[in-house]
């Protein structure tokens, strides 16, 4: 085979890498499914007022200003919108939630979307970061990486990759039963990386998905408690972590 053939060759296997590649990961990022819930609390009530900020999802209680805020990352593929029930729901108790966009719905691509949120609120004394799955853990690698701006770390369905043992945090891990990632989520290794203030609260019959309200959740086994059921669980947990750090 000639030089040139042989550099067609290359070339055309090239292309057909990176254009399966491209397809590939246009496929990955397709967003989950939302369910009517999660649009219908995309707006304001009597008691939380709602806004939309460069994607960001913004709820703020109406009354006496917040001075505790929490910031959620979204699950891989799943768009905000999905945990905007829990939100207005955690914002109703008198707390800022934000739960931020992060480019192609993968947290991964945005591990510092906390940065501005917490710039742009400077009313606010105690921040608590956190998410689903993936995007619990890149909120870590967050915390990680700015120590001292963060005083709680909220993990639904995840766990840190990053050592915070040392960095003082109250810390919550809620996760349903059901759930294939629970070995991780409670692995010693794994716990051990979260330090001593770490509070577990286990949602029996709960599965991955059921952390939002989305559908398509690969993998993952039916629940035995209704979607309802398993996030009134999550979001008292996550309300009781904020009382504890609002008061600190």
């Amino acid at each position: 085979m000639t030089r040139s053939r042989v550099l067609k060759a290359v070339l055309a296997t090239a292309g057909l890498l990176l254009v399966g590649g491209i397809a590939v990961f246009l496929w990955y990022a397709q967003p989950q499914p939302l369910l009517p819930e999660a649009n219908a609390a995309l707006a304001s009530t009597p008691t939380v007022a709602f806004v939309e900020d460069d994607g960001n999802l913004v709820y703020t209680p109406v009354g006496a200003a917040p001075k505790t805020g929490l910031v959620l990352y979204p699950g891989g593929k799943v768009p905000p919108a999905a945990y905007a029930p829990q939100a207005r729901a955690i914002a109703e108790l008198g707390y800022l939630v934000v739960v931020v966009a992060v480019p192609f719905n993968l947290a991964v691509f945005g591990i510092d979307s906390a940065g501005p949120v917490i710039a742009d609120h400077q009313e606010i004394d105690h921040w608590a970061v956190g998410g689903h799955s993936l995007g619990g853990s890149m909120a870590a690698q967050f915390i990680d990486a700015h120590q001292g701006q963060v005083e709680a770390l909220v993990l639904w369905a995840s766990y840190s990759a990053a050592d915070l043992s040392t960095d003082g945090l109250t810390v919550l891990s809620a996760y349903g039963t059901l759930d294939t990632g629970v070995p991780n989520y409670t692995s010693p290794a794994n716990v051990a990386k979260l330090g001593t203030d770490v509070t577990f609260a286990v949602v029996d019959g709960g599965n991955h998905e059921q952390m939002g309200w989305y559908t398509g959740q690969p993998n993952d086994p039916p629940a035995t408690i209704s979607r309802t059921d398993q996030q009134t669980q999550v979001v008292a947990a996550t309300v009781r972590l904020l009382d504890r750090i609002a008061g600190s």
